[in-house]
């Protein structure tokens, strides 16, 4: 058989995880990266001696990366040292704290302690959305590149637990009664970018497997899972070109036949894999008269995720109080929230979410120093809102903030390193489309068949990774689609297929 030649457009941990399976088939598999680093948005920041992750923090389900590692013939644990938190983090209401623990028997006792009469309402909460975690989270290992796909089997006996016309902050009010609580557990939808009051009932899996599976830190940051991923890919004959960006996908007809470079090389290729923010991917990397529905006006009529206002800094101390994550509420969350996603407007009143990974992890900064990672969730650049205006005075009220509602005391007389991203700096200098760190918004009308296909509807010969495309953002579900697509590759050309196994053959903590 002629061997197929792969182009990989991005090295984020999707475009990696597709380089590492679709390599390990066999395949020619070339990366190409604009970036003089990998890791797209899951990339490393050095400051000096500190070291931060760009973006996600920490890891769900990572019995998910660990398939992917086992279909690369490969262990995690010899790549990468991945450690259980307990506690996951530390919840900062206006009145009250709450530590969120691991183990179910010490997260009931801390619900008890903090909510009297509530401990009860955990274990229906397992119980419940333990069946509804099993019966969809499968249906998001599927591709839905064909209306065919509604009729699949897995899809059909997943209806009846959509929780269709239901919030998941209406499907956390039936566990419990305390509005606080119920905030403890449908804040994750700021994973996906929204409001728990909008985002649908059926995301009630990401709080599940947080509570069920545990969460994980990777010593060294979560930017050593695209570094793992890119060294199994070239041990399996991959190459990967930083500092190398993609201007164009060539065309023949409506088919990819390969990619111009930003040199002006041009590289044949039978298949490209897009890993590029697909916003971004669609509006620069094709013709913009051969887009139909993803037209560059039609591309900004679609939902979109909020975005974040970054700051990361490197402090010449430690807070030994402080947990590794902490999470610090708005005095009014839903107005918060509404702020940032209906009115688009900025406000004094924010939720902040802070990792400091000294706590576990005294890689990321010298002795008796601290790498703090502070990230405040703002709107996306259809705002309009001018960030070089804003940037310093929205920096103090973050600022603000940290001094008067955690551990992180006379905070700004200990930074010796700081980097500031703003929504604007997220569009321009990392290529997100509009600034929505979390991709396009996961509403009804965005997902399944209704999301930007694993294998990209327009054009032939092209593939989708990321959070851009089926099933959605997160980590987890970034390496879903990396292996969809590369099934998708490998299924075109008689190759084997990465099958997911039934969830009661996994090892799940």
């Amino acid at each position: 058989m002629v061997k197929r030649t792969v182009v990989v457009i991005g090295a984020g941990p999707g475009g990696l995880a597709s380089a590492m399976l679709l390599a390990r088939r066999g395949y020619n598999v070339s990366v190409f990266e604009k970036a003089p680093q990998i890791g797209g948005r899951t990339a490393e920041v050095l400051l000096g001696p500190y070291r931060f992750d760009l973006g996600p923090t920490f890891l769900m389900m990572k019995y998910v990366m660990d398939e992917l590692f086992a279909a690369a013939g490969r262990k995690t644990s010899d790549y990468l040292d991945c450690r259980l938190l307990d506690p996951m983090y530390r919840l900062n209401f206006p009145d009250k704290t709450m530590l969120v623990r691991s183990r179910p028997s010490d997260m009931r006792a801390e619900i008890e302690r903090v909510f009297p009469g509530e401990g009860g309402g955990l274990d229906k909460f397992l119980a419940a959305e333990g069946v509804r975690f099993k019966k969809l989270y499968p249906c998001l290992q599927k591709d839905y590149g064909s209306p065919t796909a509604f009729f699949d089997k897995t899809l059909l006996a997943a209806v009846p637990h959509l929780a269709a016309g239901r919030s998941l902050y209406d499907v956390l009010s039936t566990y419990f009664r305390s509005e606080e609580l119920r905030l403890a557990f449908t804040f994750q939808s700021k994973y996906l970018g929204m409001s728990p009051w909008d985002c649908p009932g059926l995301f009630a899996m990401i709080p599940y497997t947080e509570h069920a599976h545990g969460i994980y830190h990777v010593m060294g940051g979560l930017s050593q899972i695209p570094k793992a991923f890119a060294k199994v890919a070239v041990e399996e004959g991959a190459e990967i070109h930083t500092s190398c960006g993609v201007k164009r996908v060539l065309l023949k007809g409506r088919n990819a036949c390969g990619v111009e470079l930003e040199n002006g090389d041009k590289i044949d290729c039978d298949d490209v894999v897009i890993n590029a923010d697909f916003g971004h991917a669609v509006s620069t990397l094709f013709p913009g008269s051969d887009l139909g529905k993803y037209n560059p006006e039609a591309l900004k009529k679609r939902k979109y995720s909020c975005s974040t206002f970054m700051m990361y800094l490197g402090l010449d101390r430690t807070y030994p109080d402080a947990e590794h994550h902490l999470i610090v509420f708005a005095q009014d969350y839903k107005r918060c929230l509404e702020n940032i996603t209906k009115h688009k407007i900025l406000s004094d009143d924010i939720s902040i979410y802070v990792r400091n990974a000294v706590t576990l992890d005294q890689s990321c900064a010298p002795p008796g120093h601290s790498a703090l990672y502070v990230l405040c969730p703002v709107p996306n650049n259809t705002s309009g809102i001018d960030w070089e205006k804003h940037r310093s005075a929205y920096r103090d009220v973050i600022l603000k903030l940290l001094e008067e509602r955690t551990p992180y005391k006379n905070l700004r007389d200990h930074i010796q390193s700081e980097l500031i991203v703003t929504p604007a700096d997220w569009e321009q200098k990392t290529s997100v489309f509009l600034g929505a760190t979390f991709n396009m918004g996961h509403s009804w009308d965005q997902m399944l068949y209704f999301r930007p296909h694993n294998k990209f509807e327009l054009f032939g010969n092209t593939f989708l990774v990321g959070g851009g495309t089926h099933p959605g953002s997160g980590l987890p579900t970034i390496f879903e689609s990396a292996r969809i697509s590369s099934n998708l590759i490998c299924a075109k050309y008689g190759a084997p297929e990465y099958l997911p196994r039934p969830f009661e053959e996994l090892e799940i903590a």
